[in-house]
């Protein structure tokens, strides 16, 4: 086993632009390998700890999906079932699982936690959501992009919605990382963090006229009014948020092969309506079977490569 220092995932740009690149091509060619039916056990004997203080069907069962197509195994860890529930510190909970298992997932409320548990553990630590990034998502939604459109190198995508959410903050890092044009239609009151938009200034442009940022787009992207844990502001978050619905009107805007993504869950005839997501351009669900395939692409290169 290497005494290196671990490889961590919890925002876009800990890979460089060629890790990226690769993992997508990992994944993809992983996809195929096991839609025909071949038996890979590169983690065989392996184990993943996932930590969920948040919900989860997509990231828990990609990732506990993943290990089993890989040959290892997922142990699932919610704060009411261990430790953490009794006040345990994030940072012993590393320390110890550190000693136990070979990677760590946490899906959790707070950056901060993740970048707490990170900087004690000797293992590989995976961010599957926080209230500021959710990464594994756009590897997600990067693979299918490149499987639906080729390279997205130079391509134009939009955000409809708010602007200051996890999802679009990756979106913003990605574009830099990733060489694409990002426009964000949002309202003023739920603008990105100025911190991302300087970050990525040159790949972002940010506006409040949705119709305009979706002209000639090859990419539209939408995600909930009211994230978990927002439930109390949905009456003011719709308020806000109603010019920036995702309709038949907008997308006809964009290129006429561009595709419309969403993270998942969707409410539909909210966000975006039924026509949709649930049309010939949207490209939901195929998103959403690639958080499988982009993380076990993700697994292999960070615990793989503590053993190399």
């Amino acid at each position: 086993m290497s005494n290196s220092k671990p490889r961590h995932f919890l925002a876009e740009d800990d890979l460089s632009q060629s890790e990226f690149l690769t993992l997508i091509k990992n994944a993809i060619e992983l996809k195929a390998s096991w839609k025909s039916g071949e038996i890979r056990e590169s983690l065989r004997n392996r184990t993943l700890a996932m930590i969920f203080e948040k919900a989860s069907t997509r990231t828990r069962s990609s990732f506990e999906a993943g290990m089993v197509q890989l040959g290892g195994h997922a142990l699932n860890l919610s704060p009411a079932d261990s430790q953490l529930g009794r006040g345990e510190p994030i940072e012993d909970t590393s320390r110890v699982l550190s000693e136990i298992v070979d990677c760590a997932m946490l899906r959790t409320h707070s950056h901060d936690t993740i970048e707490q548990f990170a900087r004690v553990s000797s293992i590989p630590v995976i961010n599957g959501l926080s209230d500021k990034l959710h990464p594994c998502q756009l590897l997600a939604d990067m693979q299918t992009f490149f499987e639906v459109r080729g390279s997205i190198e130079g391509a134009t995508v939009t955000w409809v919605g708010a602007g200051n959410t996890n999802m679009c903050n990756s979106f913003i890092n990605t574009a830099k990382l990733l060489n694409f044009n990002l426009n964000v239609a949002c309202p003023t009151e739920l603008a990105p963090d100025a911190e991302f938009m300087n970050k990525c200034a040159g790949h972002t442009q940010l506006t409040t006229d949705a119709r305009a940022a979706c002209e000639n787009v090859d990419l539209i992207v939408t995600d909930v009014w009211a994230s978990m844990g927002q439930e109390d502001d949905t009456a003011q978050l719709t308020k806000l948020l109603s010019p920036y619905q995702v309709n038949d009107d907008l997308m006809a805007l964009a290129s006429k092969d561009a595709v419309f993504m969403h993270c998942l869950p969707a409410h539909r005839n909210e966000e975006v309506t039924a026509s949709v997501i649930d049309g010939p351009q949207s490209v939901v669900w195929q998103e959403a079977g690639n958080r499988l395939h982009a993380q076990k692409a993700l697994l292999e290169m960070l615990v793989s490569s503590r053993f190399g």
